[in-house]
């Protein structure tokens, strides 16, 4: 199951990917994401605002997210806008 049930770990979930794809567009590259998610999920453990298993299912979601080169992916079909612009190499 990778659907959340509860609405408050579905808006930290959405928070997370709205600000990676933010940095994103301003170059920042996975392991920066990375280095912010974990920030983000630790504050999250820090205040038990999440049931545990709530908060190690958005973990590991966030995880997969970072790694999946389709999430950064922009609306007209650009995936290499951000990470790895070719032009910039």
């Amino acid at each position: 199951m990778t659907s959340f049930e509860n609405p408050v770990a579905i808006r930290h979930f959405q928070s997370i990917c709205d600000s990676c794809q933010d940095l994103v567009t301003r170059f920042h590259t996975p392991s920066d994401l990375k280095l912010y998610s974990d920030g983000y999920l630790q504050a999250l453990r820090n205040c038990n605002s999440l049931e545990l298993k709530d908060q190690e299912k958005l973990e590991r979601l966030i995880e997969r997210w970072i790694l999946d080169p389709s999430s950064f992916i922009n609306p007209d079909g650009d995936e290499n806008k951000g990470f790895f612009d070719k032009k910039k190499i």
